[in-house]
């Protein structure tokens, strides 16, 4: 097996051919290592220990021994490097300390590979950073800015540049879509840094390496004709793509050969890695390193992490597919699917397929969802789509973590869409954002009109049936309705009806724009979610941000997030709630709960008030998110990975 050979210091264990290698651009080295906020002006290092010998050489060692230079050179170089072994004593990377930070030798601790303490001191006060540092690989199918089409998009947009922000060094990998669209200038910083043959379909595929370092994240992105297409990344106008599969598979096939053969800042990921695998486009992973990789001493040592978005999508194909996937045949059975008779599409129909999902549940060595909520609703029969089962059987293995929010872009005390400025503090700002929407969509301008709100795709998930049966109802109520929306054909020629019908209190609006939801969810007072099932959401999230109340549908990430408002509360607690919750799923529990929002805001300023405050203060930022992702990391590495 041929390597790529970046460097001689660096042999790589990969298992494919390399062609045309091209040496990667070596900027800023100390930035790649995943530590780049320790050297930002704001920071200061107060101490980072090294075990050394007296004599100030480093002692022999395989766990991440540190190299001392004499004193003239390592003062011309002002980095100290630390050489990062494997098991077989090759070189896999290095630590690096700050070049202007302070040098502590300390015999009595040890400072392994991934165990880095630090503080950084931020607007004089000293935040922890985590105590144990990882390389961490996300795959995933679209990462914001990049590529989007929901929370998907954001999660692994946001996650990565909090995670690099704690000292983890982070990759993300996703493709290179290009749609011959204005998005395709996301990729203008993008730099080819190399490429290779991987076998899936029958043959060797030749990939490209594009790389970005921006915002201490190493973000990868693989390239091929199958990316190159217009439409968004999983269909068009027309539907999904017949091709999916194969798209998905080099993905993964090439993201498992990424930590390896990508010296990226001068050096290697290795393998002592996580792989932060995301639904089921990058669901082959933990199947690659379990059936191809760690029969060869590959990735011995690292670990897979299942995150699932949206369990409605699977990665369902034909059996007969299966040998395009690049899998040992006896590893058939991880995938083996077979349909109910029910399903079948005729008589002769076997039933059979594989599962992509279901693969990478059964091999995975931790799996996450996006909320406690849709964690525990995949393990019932309502909420499993015919996984539940498999996925109760790991359920020691399964936790949720609500998502957070970037608070930096959506900020009502900053936010350049929005027409006025405000806070929790200060609230006055909120109305002139209203007046501004209502003038905006030609609404007749009513201050004190209940001004409600939808944000979302218009398919059977988000409940749009429910509002169009709700809508007629509701219109006799004073108050106007606002949707921001596409998707289903039929709902978006239902909108443009409605908007015609009803001139004077609703406005549709088809299409999907990121200033105008900025507007929208700060312009209204109330944002309605009647979702079927909602894995995490995020709309709800924007929505209290902004002091807008969420009326929810009382499912999944929902029902984690909006606390149902109590005007008493517990005895001596006063009132209590961000929100109203319904249930069960239906056009009258629904206009129940818009009318009760409704009649507060007319009729109890005050409750309503502290209602906009209360989800104001609320604490949905992806940092306190990031500390449950890293106990779930250390639980990962407790425990062997999976060999079959």
């Amino acid at each position: 097996m041929e390597s790529l050979k970046f460097t001689s210091l660096i042999p790589c264990k990969s298992p494919v051919n390399l062609v045309r290698p091209r040496l990667v651009n070596h900027h800023d080295v100390i930035g790649q290592v995943g530590f780049a906020p320790l050297w930002k002006k704001r920071s200061k290092i107060e101490a980072l220990r090294l075990r050394t010998s007296v004599s100030g050489k480093a002692p022999g060692s395989q766990d991440g021994a540190s190299v001392v230079q004499d004193e003239k050179e390592e003062a011309a170089k002002a980095v100290l490097l630390g050489a990062e072994r494997d098991s077989s004593g090759s070189v896999i990377g290095f630590n690096l300390s700050p070049p202007n930070g302070e040098i502590v030798m300390d015999t009595d601790e040890v400072l392994t590979s991934d165990r880095v303490k630090v503080v950084e001191d931020v607007g004089g006060k000293q935040k922890s950073k985590a105590k144990v540092t990882r390389s961490i690989v996300f795959v995933t199918a679209e990462a914001a800015p990049y590529s989007k089409t929901g929370g998907l998009g954001d999660v692994c947009g946001s996650l990565p540049v909090v995670l690099a922000g704690r000292g983890h060094r982070v990759m993300v990998v996703s493709p290179r879509y290009l749609h011959g669209s204005p998005a395709d200038k996301n990729f203008s910083g993008v730099i080819d840094v190399g490429h290779i043959n991987v076998f899936c379909f029958g043959a060797e595929q030749e990939v490209a390496f594009f790389h970005e370092y921006r915002e201490g994240v190493d973000w990868v992105f693989v390239d091929h004709p199958s990316f190159h297409r217009p439409g968004n990344p999983y269909g068009d106008s027309f539907g999904a793509f017949g091709d999916n599969q194969f798209r998905f598979t080099l993905l993964s096939h090439a993201a498992c050969e990424a930590p390896l053969v990508l010296p990226l800042g001068g050096f290697t990921y290795g393998e002592k890695c996580l792989f932060m695998v995301n639904d089921w486009h990058a669901g082959l992973v933990p199947l690659l390193l379990a059936a191809k990789y760690r029969p060869h001493g590959v990735y011995a040592d690292a670990r897979s992490v299942l995150l699932i978005h949206n369990l409605a999508h699977q990665g369902v194909e034909s059996a007969v597919t299966y040998k395009n996937l690049g899998l040992p045949a006896e590893w058939y059975g991880a995938l083996e699917w077979v349909f109910p008779e029910w399903a079948r599409a005729h008589a002769l129909d076997r039933g059979e397929a594989v599962n992509i999902l279901k693969g990478a549940i059964v091999t995975t060595d931790r799996i996450l969802t996006v909320s406690e909520g849709y964690a525990w609703e995949i393990t019932t029969v309502e909420g499993g789509y015919g996984l539940n089962e498999l996925l109760s059987s790991r359920k020691s293995v399964l936790n949720g973590i609500t998502n957070g929010i970037d608070v930096i872009d959506w900020d009502p005390s900053s936010d350049n869409h929005i027409a006025s400025h405000y806070s929790a503090d200060d609230l006055s700002g909120k109305v002139e954002c209203k007046i501004a929407l209502q003038k905006e969509l030609g609404l007749p301008i009513r201050p004190d009109c209940p001004l409600i709100g939808f944000i979302g795709r218009l398919d059977y998930q988000k409940g749009i049936d429910l509002i169009q049966s709700g809508i007629p109802e509701l219109m006799k109520d004073d108050v106007q309705f606002v949707m921001l929306g596409s998707g289903d054909i039929q709902c978006q020629d239902w909108m443009r009806i409605a908007e015609a019908t009803y001139k004077d209190k609703f406005r549709g609006w088809v299409g999907f724009n990121v200033p105008v939801s900025h507007r929208i969810t700060a312009g209204c007072d109330i944002l309605l979610m009647p979702s079927r099932f909602e894995p995490c959401g995020l709309n709800q999230l924007y929505a209290m941000r902004y002091g807008t109340i969420p009326v929810v549908h009382s499912t999944g990430g929902l029902r984690d997030t909006v606390v149902n408002f109590n005007p008493y509360g517990p005895e001596g607690q006063g009132e209590l709630g961000t929100g109203w919750t319904f249930s069960p799923l239906t056009k009258e529990s629904m206009l129940a709960a818009l009318r009760l929002a409704v009649e507060t805001y007319k009729k109890h300023k005050p409750s309503w008030e502290g209602l906009m405050k209360r989800g104001m203060e609320r604490d949905f930022t992806w940092e306190s998110a990031a500390i449950q992702y890293e106990q779930v990391f250390e639980w990962a590495f407790i425990d062997p990975p999976y060999v079959a």
